[in-house]
């Protein structure tokens, strides 16, 4: 079901609603994606019993592209702050938060955010998908390249969108269908079929690489604060998460699991997605089994 939110700034975001029942999980995609990149992982997270929230973040697939161009990680954040809330009325208590890189950012920050100010956590539970505080500079660079390559000139058709996929993503067979990429494109006036996110996410006055440092150091202090259940999934073959920075991760936040999906580089979920939903689902039921029927229920 297609239900619709409103963020931090009164912006609209559009999002996926699957499953039903007291626990409920908030999956936040990463940057240049959309919600459809968790489709497999939310219907297997709603057989086991979850109601699923994907939400397009703002500025991405069908959510509003805010007309100040306020797109830095604290704006994601917030956003996610907000959603959580209106969840955990609907729910009775908050959401665990699955966020792959901006998703998993804008989580971490939140709960930073709260902690500083006093504030209980907006999420239950967090699920960093190959994020931490300290990535390497050279893989975002390499992923924000890909992004930059074509904003601006775009592609002629869909097969030209997946040349330009496949070339920048080799080692993942190619899918029999284009219905799934088709979801991460936007056929404009001109003919020619751009990403479906706003250029001003990179570019604009308040892009998502502002203050990176001060970004850093505040998922530091989040991570030292964090005070949920939380698991970091990493791409065994991650080129922005090193095993180096993933232990660090695990010495600021020790209560924290650890998973690492053998084969699968940065963008888990679509390298090898069976492998990565089944540490999820392994991480929640530990953490947040289902509640047990009493015997006058079961009757």
């Amino acid at each position: 079901m297609s239900r619709s939110f409103t963020g931090a700034a009164g912006n609209r975001l559009v999002a996926n609603e699957i499953g039903h029942g007291g626990r409920s999980a908030l999956l936040l995609h990463g940057g240049g994606q959309t919600r459809h990149a968790w489709a497999k992982t939310a219907h297997r997270l709603a057989d086991a019993g979850w109601a699923v929230v994907a939400i397009d973040q703002r500025g991405h697939g069908d959510s509003e592209w805010v007309p100040d161009g306020a797109y830095a990680f604290a704006d994601y954040a917030a956003d996610a702050a907000a959603v959580a809330g209106r969840i955990a009325r609907e729910h009775g208590a908050p959401p665990v938060a699955v966020g792959a890189s901006l998703g998993g950012i804008a989580a971490l920050l939140a709960l930073g955010r709260a902690a500083e100010e006093g504030r209980a956590p907006p999420f239950s539970g967090l699920v960093l998908v190959d994020v931490v505080p300290r990535m390497d500079p050279r893989g975002v660079e390499h992923v924000q390249g890909f992004m930059r390559a074509r904003v601006k000139e775009g592609f002629a058709t869909v097969e030209e969108a997946a040349e330009a996929v496949a070339s920048y993503l080799p080692h993942r067979p190619r899918p029999r269908s284009l219905d799934g990429l088709k979801k991460n494109l936007r056929l404009h006036p001109d003919g020619r079929w751009r990403w479906h996110w706003d250029p001003r996410f990179l570019e604009g006055p308040r892009p998502v690489n502002v203050d990176r440092a001060a970004v850093q150091e505040a998922l530091v202090r989040a991570s030292r604060a964090l005070a949920v259940p939380g698991l970091l999934v990493r791409g065994g073959a991650s080129e922005l998460v090193s095993l180096k920075a993933a232990r660090e991760f695990l010495e600021l936040a020790p209560g924290a699991d650890f998973a690492d999906v053998a084969g699968a580089r940065h963008m888990v979920a679509g390298d090898r997605n069976d492998a990565f939903t089944e540490a999820i689902l392994g991480f929640l039921e530990r953490r947040f089994p289902a509640p047990q029927r009493t015997s006058a229920a079961a009757e």
